[in-house]
């Protein structure tokens, strides 16, 4: 399920649209200041983000540069009143995606969003596709993982995995430095939505942490406490 960040300080525009995207089938977390957005942008990975430029601490567009620093890749559509040429210039070089004027017809916004969802997995598909052409590995730190012999080293030790727990790496090493949440796991490495009554996500990351980091030097996959899981290379006190 596509998450969706909705920064919109506008009660009532705000219930407006999370209820919309629900309805569309996807999963949205609502704050309503800029602040907010970058404590929870800080530990939480989206798939796409909904930015309003009037916040009441902080410019929408100066926060859009803000994230952008952190994160290249994510989609961002900024929502908002103002609709002159020289708004949306400003919004598209702070590193937005899209554009959107108020008002707007529902099924406009999420036609772009699709829109940009598409673009996005075909731009990362194309980078993952380019790296397994040219070496076949994924790195991070000194862990190596072959996407074409499915086998992970570190430090030029072999480490023999499952099945899934080489796609439950594969996955993290997609996403280095970035926050999973369990639903995020679930879903990528599963195909399936995460059920709260089970602990079967944590059991794999156990299973996969003591393969990758026992007898080394450095912890690699942490928890974030009630977010999920990252990737990171944190030394040994």
């Amino acid at each position: 399920m596509t998450h969706v960040c909705l920064v919109e300080d506008e009660e009532k525009v705000a219930a407006f649209i999370v209820k919309g995207l629900k309805d569309y089938g996807f999963n949205v977390t609502h704050v309503g200041d800029g602040q907010s957005a970058v404590g929870l942008l800080a530990v939480q990975a989206f798939d796409l983000i909904i930015l309003d430029v009037m916040l009441p601490d902080m410019n929408g567009i100066d926060l859009c540069r803000q994230i952008r620093q952190r994160d290249a890749d994510v989609p961002i559509l900024m929502l908002t009143a103002l609709g002159r040429v020289e708004d949306k210039v400003s919004g598209l070089e702070a590193g937005a995606d899209d554009y959107l004027p108020k008002p707007f017809h529902f099924s406009e916004l999420v036609a772009r969003l699709n829109a940009m969802l598409r673009r996005n997995r075909r731009d990362n598909a194309s980078q993952n596709t380019n790296a397994d052409d040219q070496q076949g590995t994924l790195t991070f730190a000194d862990l190596k993982l072959n996407t074409w012999t499915k086998t992970a080293e570190r430090a030029g030790v072999e480490i023999g995995l499952t099945s899934k727990e080489y796609q439950l790496l594969e996955m993290f090493m997609h996403n280095p430095n970035r926050t999973l949440s369990r639903d995020d796991i679930a879903e990528k490495v599963w195909g399936i939505q995460f059920d709260t009554g089970t602990n079967f996500i944590d059991v794999y990351v156990n299973y996969l942490r003591k393969k990758i980091e026992k007898g080394f030097d450095s912890k690699l996959i942490h928890t974030v406490i009630g977010m999920g899981y990252i990737l990171k290379e944190e030394k040994r006190a």
